[in-house]
């Protein structure tokens, strides 16, 4: 079996140049990535300086965490998980990893949309698994649908959920939610849903699919909504009977997250009226891209229901989305992601902007496109 070849991830490529570009000196607007610009909460950073300095720490997983975890989603969604079928991971990735690996085998075939988050396809392939995309466009809202997933032929052996979605920040609606799983059910298809965005909606909330089949694998991460995303720290909630095989990779693979980001994380769970704050700040960076983004010539957008980003189509502009990103970020100081990253196909003509950063930077940042966009667009 060979080594599978894996595209690089572009977005990371920026954003080293971006930070060349401010060690030259350059003011540099940082929209290439889906990271808060905001710090853990308040509470959770004192409690980590008091362990800091109390305690010496080492190998653990915390059984509290696991616990408020299991009771956030009595609380949020309305399902019953035991605490030991929460698994503490360093950030989602790594439960993406286990998720994947406690339930398939290399050769199984695992379905996802494109556009989608770079990294499902990429993990896929170093697993050796076979990534099977389903297009989705402007009618589909960007998100998958249960009439596409009941054609394909042969079935996949799994299915990987994204709702919010990572480029487009789309949500799926709760029926069609429902048809996906029925689908998936008769047919014999695993989910793992990443919920990664949830806590980030701008309408109606994001619905896990434990609440519609108690089988699913979910992927979660403190890196979004808990604004903890340097901390590396997730959870992967898995099935009963997946559970010691699942525990087996994690200790032999990654050991245990970090003990200090768990202390924080717990407390990170109380401090919703500072978190919702952030929420405010995201809705309001929002509108104000969405209002300047016509003014660039960018018209067709997906609705960003929820996570930070705005997927914007730049075909008219462009057919090398990379390119272009580096020359937006070359002219203007301005960092986002090229499509090409979420979309093998069709990703040359997008880009992404991350709205996670402060509002006065999103101003600054319109601000310096607005004229920039204008004179490609009057090319």
């Amino acid at each position: 079996m060979s080594v599978p070849e894996i595209a690089p991830f572009h977005a990371i490529e920026l954003s080293a140049l971006a930070h060349r570009l401010a060690a030259e000196g350059q003011d540099i607007i940082h929209m290439e990535f889906g990271q808060p610009s905001t710090g853990a909460p308040t509470k959770a950073i004192e409690r980590a300086q008091h362990v800091l300095a109390t305690d010496p720490m080492g190998y653990w997983e915390s059984q509290a965490l696991r616990e408020r975890i299991a009771r956030h989603y009595h609380d949020t969604y309305g399902v019953s998980i035991r605490p030991q079928q929460v698994i503490l991971t360093c950030g989602a990735s790594p439960a993406l990893v286990l998720a994947l690996l406690s339930s398939l085998t290399p050769g199984m075939r695992v379905a996802l949309a494109r556009p989608g988050y770079v990294a499902y396809r990429n993990t896929l392939k170093s697993l050796h698994m076979v990534p099977v995309e389903i297009p989705c466009g402007e009618k589909e809202c960007f998100q998958l649908t249960a009439r596409a997933i009941e054609a394909l032929v042969p079935a996949p052996d799994a299915l990987i959920i994204a709702s919010p979605a990572n480029p487009t920040g789309t949500i799926l609606p709760e029926q069609e939610f429902r048809a996906i799983v029925r689908v998936c059910r008769e047919r014999n298809i695993r989910i793992i849903s990443d919920e990664i965005y949830h806590g980030l909606s701008y309408g109606e909330p994001a619905h896990s699919a434990l609440e519609y089949e108690p089988e699913a694998l979910i992927v979660n991460s403190f890196s979004k909504y808990f604004s903890m995303a340097p901390w590396r720290l997730g959870w992967l909630i898995i099935p009963e009977d997946m559970i010691d095989k699942a525990r087996a990779r994690m200790g032999n693979l990654f050991l245990t997250p970090s003990s200090l980001s768990q202390h924080a994380g717990l407390v990170a769970f109380d401090c919703s009226e500072e978190l919702e704050g952030h929420l405010v700040t995201y809705r309001k960076n929002r509108d104000l891209l969405l209002q300047a983004l016509p003014q660039m010539g960018l018209n067709n957008i997906p609705p960003p229901d929820g996570a930070f980003y705005v997927y914007a189509d730049i075909g008219h502009l462009t057919d090398n989305s990379l390119i272009f990103c580096e020359e937006l970020l070359r002219d203007t100081g301005v960092a986002t992601a090229p499509g090409i990253d979420f979309d093998p196909v069709n990703g040359h003509k997008f880009m992404r902007f991350s709205f996670a950063v402060s509002t006065d930077r999103i101003e600054e940042a319109i601000a310096r496109m607005i004229p920039w966009f204008s004179a490609k667009t009057d090319k």
